[in-house]
């Protein structure tokens, strides 16, 4: 099986690379939309800024052919948020498949939230053999609010979504490469849904 990790300049690829080789698979970074829509498994990364990151999929055509794969896709911390209506950070229009807008954590917490945080109310096929509770790593200030796309959520001042699932389209707000086993079991799952 292919797996293709979206290259567009805003990934944190290495670490995804090397968590889904300890696996045992393989994936290759791309930004040929031919290639990203033969993949039987596509992974958009994100680390950095909303407004530019979006800039960066617009000027690729990247924003217009990540909607329409029908393949499973997996948004990762930025590239989750990418995947929602919008987003407050840089008043950014998103890719829209998920239906909620991206918010700023309240100014009475710190931000970003950095480290690790528990996940709950497991919802999908990507969560086979995790069990509730379960330690997951996160780095963001910026949050999907639970919604009707939510597949599990976290705690942080306010419950928000942990995760976000429609179709063939998933994303998480935490860093499944960086979430030790539990995280290692998500890329599995996903792999292979």
């Amino acid at each position: 099986m292919k797996i293709v990790i979206i290259d567009y300049g805003a990934g944190n690829i290495q670490s995804i690379k090397f968590a889904i080789r300890r696996l045992g698979y393989e994936a290759t970074l791309s930004d040929n939309p031919e290639e990203i829509k033969q993949a039987g498994r596509v992974i958009f990364p994100g680390v950095g800024e909303a407004s530019s990151a979006m800039a960066k999929l617009r000027a690729s055509g990247l924003d217009r052919l990540i909607p329409q794969l029908t393949q499973p896709v997996l948004g990762i911390c930025l590239g989750m948020q990418l995947m929602c209506k919008g987003s407050e950070e840089g008043n950014t229009k998103g890719l829209d498949i998920f239906d909620v807008d991206v918010v700023k954590f309240p100014e009475s917490v710190k931000v970003p939230q950095i480290g690790w945080n528990e996940i709950s109310n497991l919802k999908s096929g990507l969560f086979t053999s995790i069990t509730e509770n379960s330690h997951i790593y996160l780095v963001h200030s910026y949050y999907a609010p639970t919604c009707e796309d939510t597949i599990a959520v976290s705690e942080y001042a306010l419950l928000y979504s942990a995760a976000l699932g429609k179709d063939n389209f998933y994303g998480t707000q935490f860093h499944p490469e960086k979430s030790s086993s539990v995280g290692a079991q998500i890329l599995k799952n996903f792999l292979e849904l």
